[in-house]
């Protein structure tokens, strides 16, 4: 059996209304997660702390980070 291939895109292993949050607010990658602010993100409707800690450590992971880190250092 053929499996169904996704879009590939650079977001760690999150639930689906985190995934629906961010293709809502055309995320379709880290690179464009970092034009936001943390707590925007945090704000979107099935975005919490668990897939909001997990998108950071990934943005991390790829020296990136949310707008307002950048802005802090």
């Amino acid at each position: 059996m053929k499996s169904i291939s996704q879009t590939p895109d650079d977001f760690p292993k999150i639930g689906n209304p985190a995934r629906r949050a961010l293709a809502a607010a055309g995320c379709e990658n880290l690179t464009q997660l970092a034009r936001f602010r943390e707590r925007e993100v945090l704000s979107w409707h099935g975005m919490g702390p668990k897939a909001l800690g997990l998108l950071k450590e990934a943005l991390h992971a790829q020296g990136l980070a949310f707008t307002d880190d950048k802005e802090s250092k």
